[in-house]
């Protein structure tokens, strides 16, 4: 009988679909966006008959938008331990946790309204805790969406991601809107209760199998103060951070005060303030059908420029619109605004996070969001209370366009483009005898040519950034003062566990960063690295 001779090659795998659409053939993708979408109609349901319930318990504008801030200054105050839960905890387990403390609010919620015990001030409290949990929930999900797709269809599930929030930004105030109308916002809170209950039952379902570190779960406060270092370090990121926080400062204006313009109206009513909510959704919906091609046909920068120059003129053309026919079409325009400048941003902000800090990245950037929207909110309130609510309009988007020309202009980012790709290529160290608790010292001896000094020290600025993103404590540079053309790295860490992390964090720009810095060396070795724990001699 002939041998078989085995093909010289196995057929390819199959690649993933990568059609807009593909994603949602997984089925547990499918079925945390369809837990997506709902919270997203949920969070908007509850935002519209909170705002309506407030006009119909007081007529002062300050109230009406503090409806507003307390949704989002929640999100302000607990972005850093949300982003740094959801980097360190069991996600599916702290992703259901969150679910059911959204749903017990809107039972509360539900229950105070139907026992007729509903206030202001209660309204108000209620909303602020429903806004602790979008604040813990949020991180939680940007960060297992990589975890659900193969990479190649990350795009699409981040794009699937924008159209679930548009979406909901439709069904959600047209859902309230009608239940408002034909029965009451009670039964808004109710059917919030129910969706919220259902949802986390269904997230119940996912199967997830948790990997601990072999190192151990990182600490709180530790895993929030890298976070920090990580923002404050990378110049792209502080680039965002300042234009969103810019952008939502100034527009979250008109949907403040939205309920106000629309009782402004002629015939205004409950129906007008879900037909403005409901085409500024549509607005964005259609904008990002189209975003592909408007990144092809101008720069990033720009199409954030002429974004919000849009918003602007939307915001005032609602500002002097006396009726839906000419605000319909002003929402319409705004919400492509909106959505084509959130979304230019947001890519930025995934780009310049690695993976390892990416919730926590994803966080503080959802904090700038809500701190801006939390606090334009209130400030545009007082405003149209002091003059009146088309001045506020006018001023808020008079200011948003020269804040973000400001912007643009002193705070551009001008670094270049780093490779964020995990990378194994540094080995993570053994010691030979128990390190203790102290802090480590880690220094790096070079020796270079001293007519290259002013050079190798601009690279060591880059080395001092990448060593602080890192988690590094502290970082130093020493020159030897007898020999020229000797320098020594100083890196400090918390202590040796958190040391072996910094080498878990490496990316594929660190790696080429380190050939820069190996290039300078003139020494017959390589760079000789010494490692030493701090010994606490006041407590022995």
């Amino acid at each position: 009988m002939p041998e078989k001779v085995p093909p010289l090659s196995s057929p390819p795998a199959k690649a993933p679909s990568l059609s807009p659409w593909g994603p949602i053939k997984r089925p547990v993708f499918r079925m945390l966006w369809s837990v997506w979408l709902t919270a997203n109609i949920c969070m908007w349901m509850n935002d519209v008959a909170a705002a309506w319930m407030m006009t119909s318990m007081t007529s002062t504008p300050i109230w009406v938008a503090l409806v507003q801030s307390a949704s989002t200054l929640p999100v302000f105050l607990l972005g850093l331990p949300s982003g740094a839960l959801a980097d360190i905890l069991d996600r599916r387990r702290y992703f259901i946790m969150t679910q059911f403390w959204v749903a017990g609010v809107a039972t509360l919620l539900c229950i105070a309204v139907m026992a007729g015990v509903m206030t202001p001030p209660l309204l108000l409290a209620l909303t602020f805790a429903n806004g602790i949990g979008l604040a813990m929930r949020w991180p939680v999900f940007s960060a297992i969406v990589p975890e659900l797709v193969p990479r190649s269809q990350l795009p699409a599930a981040l794009a699937l991601n924008g159209i679930a929030m548009n979406a909901s930004r439709i069904v959600g105030p047209l859902l309230a809107g009608a239940l408002i109308a034909s029965a009451g916002t009670e039964y808004v809170f109710v059917l919030n209760a129910v969706l919220s209950v259902v949802c986390g039952f269904v997230i119940m379902r996912w199967r997830r199998d948790h990997v601990p570190s072999p190192l151990g779960r990182e600490r709180l406060f530790s895993a929030i103060r890298v976070g920090l270092q990580f923002v404050g370090q990378s110049s792209r990121l502080r680039a965002v951070l300042l234009q969103i926080a810019l952008f939502f400062l100034h527009s979250t204006a008109l949907l403040a005060l939205l309920p106000l313009l629309a009782r402004r109206l002629h015939g205004g009513d409950a129906g007008t303030f879900t037909l403005l909510l409901a085409a500024m959704g549509s607005g964005a919906i259609v904008a990002a059908m189209f975003l592909p091609r408007l990144r092809q046909m101008m720069e990033r920068d720009a199409l954030v420029l002429r974004s919000v120059m849009l918003q602007s003129v939307s915001t005032a053309a609602m500002a002097l619109a006396p009726n839906a026919w000419i605000a319909v079409p002003a929402m319409l325009l705004n919400g492509m605004a909106w959505i084509t400048c959130a979304n230019s941003l947001s890519v930025s902000a995934q780009l310049a996070l690695p993976d390892w800090v990416r919730a926590r990245g994803m966080s503080m950037y959802q904090m700038a969001i809500m701190g801006a929207s939390a606090l334009g909110a209130a400030l545009w309130g007082q405003v149209a209370t002091v003059t009146d609510v088309p001045t506020a309009l006018l001023a808020a988007a008079v200011s948003g366009t020269v804040t973000m020309l400001l912007a643009h202009r002193w705070a551009r980012d001008q670094s270049i483009e780093e490779d964020l790709t995990p990378s194994r290529e540094f080995k993570a160290p053994v010691a030979h005898a128990p390190p203790g608790v102290g802090r480590m010292v880690v220094t790096i001896d070079y020796l270079i040519d001293p007519a290259r000094s002013a050079d190798f020290l601009k690279l060591m600025r880059m080395s001092r950034r990448s060593r602080l993103r890192q988690g590094a404590l502290e970082w130093e540079l020493l020159r030897d003062v007898h020999q020229p053309g000797r320098f020594i790295e100083q890196i400090v860490d918390e202590s040796w566990t958190e040391h072996l992390r910094r080498f878990d964090r490496v990316t594929a720009s660190d790696v080429a960063l380190r050939e820069r810095k190996l290039a300078f060396h003139i020494g017959d070795e390589p760079p000789r690295v010494t490692r030493c724990v701090v010994e606490d001699l006041v407590r022995t």
